[in-house]
């Protein structure tokens, strides 16, 4: 039986896994199986289907072949209700020990069922973040016996703000062994798991699609902030030589409105937008009459009300925002026939590094991740120096802890995103036109 064969899992889940079709295991499974069940901290990252979630209920049930119910031994922080259900009805499929007992916890009306459900007897617990912390503070959430500690989706979880609830359910932990799944792993995500998680193994796993959509040549710059967006499309556009005509893409009118009122002191009546908001904002009727105007260099397209738009002709598209539907990012990369020289440029936040990942497995390639300009100006860099001033002026105890003191903000050219080769990322280097 091969799950015998390669991991020391009981014989009888075992069974289960091959008579559920689990037959052999995935390459997340062979990587992290054998770590996790030898007691380390984990921190797997891996796209949407590769078996991250399977491969931690393997890995409970595996642990967990007697229920107790005493006290929980399993907590499972999940980003929704729709995940606490999904979570459950995995385990549902591989747990055929009634005794063994599971309890979901997810913001509802009527919070005293759930403690109830606690207070019944339960071995392993999948909740959201946010309820999780709420029935801990009311005294229902026992965590003393808690020896593995789970965060799934981790980066949606982020991306939802709720890093403070996670990082507290984990420090009223006294020990146990943690593990994160995640999409891709980022500065803030790090600056959330770092006090808690104990020398991780980091397993990476890279299934990109199948079949390669040949693409326009495509850049990526991993920028902290919106600000620091709009704070490089405005170095970019200096360069009047280079950038003589180029399409924006942001997510909202909203958006595009400030990206306007940025970019406008010096492009003056070079810039324009497709359906503003406002009548007085300079604006044209479509794609055509920014082609064929000379005067403009800049267009900006909110992707809302926007339809279809052909593309063909244009050397720069750039994305200042990642769009919610990666299909819409890729049609408009997908190389058209006599436009090759086309460059497409995106900026994106950690936040949206896991749509990113999401399209990088849809055209089967990633997408080349570029260094940030020397003379961009990083707004969290201010900020931190902001904060540095302050804390040598509070005079505050240097051999006191501070919390949080070990998470300087990095340069965000510095942020370790993905792992290229120096091959690969002297290549992308060279490729950089518009540098």
């Amino acid at each position: 039986m091969v799950w015998l064969d390669k991991f020391k899992l009981n014989k009888g889940l075992a069974r289960r896994l091959t008579d559920a079709g689990f037959l052999y295991p995935k390459e997340i499974q062979l990587k992290t199986l054998s770590r996790i069940i030898g007691g380390q901290d984990v921190i797997a990252i891996a796209p949407e289907g590769s078996g991250k979630t399977s491969t931690y209920i393997i890995s409970v049930l595996n642990r967990i072949r007697q229920g107790f119910d005493d006290a929980p031994r399993v907590l499972i922080l999940v980003p929704d209700k729709e995940k606490v259900f999904s979570v459950i009805e995995q385990f549902d499929v591989l747990n055929k020990n009634s005794s063994v007992k599971i309890v979901g916890l997810y913001v509802a009306p009527g919070i005293e069922a759930q403690m109830d459900a606690l207070a019944d007897g339960a071995d392993i617990v999948v909740a959201t973040p946010d309820r999780a912390r709420a029935i801990y503070l009311k005294l229902g959430l026992n965590l003393n016996k808690i020896d593995l500690f789970i965060v799934d989706d981790a980066e949606l979880i982020v991306k939802q703000g709720m890093q403070l609830p996670v990082a507290e359910l984990a420090n009223s932990i006294i020990k146990c062994q943690h593990l994160i799944f995640t999409e891709v792993l980022h500065q803030k995500l790090e600056k959330m798991i770092a006090p808690f998680m104990k020398l991780p193994a980091i397993i990476e796993v890279d299934e990109l699609g199948e079949s390669s959509l040949e693409t326009y040549d495509q850049v990526l710059y991993n920028v902290p902030n919106f600000r620091t967006k709009l704070n490089l499309l405005n170095l970019f556009m200096q360069d009047d030589e280079l950038f003589t005509k180029a399409v924006v893409f942001v997510n909202t009118r909203v958006t595009a409105d400030t990206a306007y009122k940025s970019l406008k002191p010096y492009l003056k009546g070079a810039i324009t937008v497709l359906n503003p908001m406002f009548s007085e904002t300079k604006h044209v009727a479509d794609l055509e009459e920014f082609k064929s105007d000379t005067s403009l260099r800049v267009l900006i397209i909110a992707n809302e009300n926007s339809g279809t738009i052909e593309l063909n002709g244009l050397p720069f598209v750039i994305h200042l925002d990642v769009p919610e539907d990666k299909e819409i990012f890729i049609n408009r990369v997908i190389k058209i026939k006599g436009n090759e020289d086309t460059l497409a440029i995106t900026f994106a936040t950690d936040i949206e590094l896991g749509m990113i990942k999401k399209i990088e497995q849809s055209i089967g390639t990633k997408i080349q991740l570029a260094d940030l300009p020397d003379d961009l100006v990083i707004d969290t860099e201010r900020k931190e120096k902001e904060a540095s001033t302050e804390r040598k002026a509070a005079k505050t105890d240097k051999n006191a802890p501070v919390a949080g003191a070990a998470f300087h903000e990095k340069k965000a050219a510095n942020a370790k995103t993905y792992n290229y080769s120096s091959g690969t990322k002297a290549k992308m280097n060279n490729k950089r036109k518009h540098s």
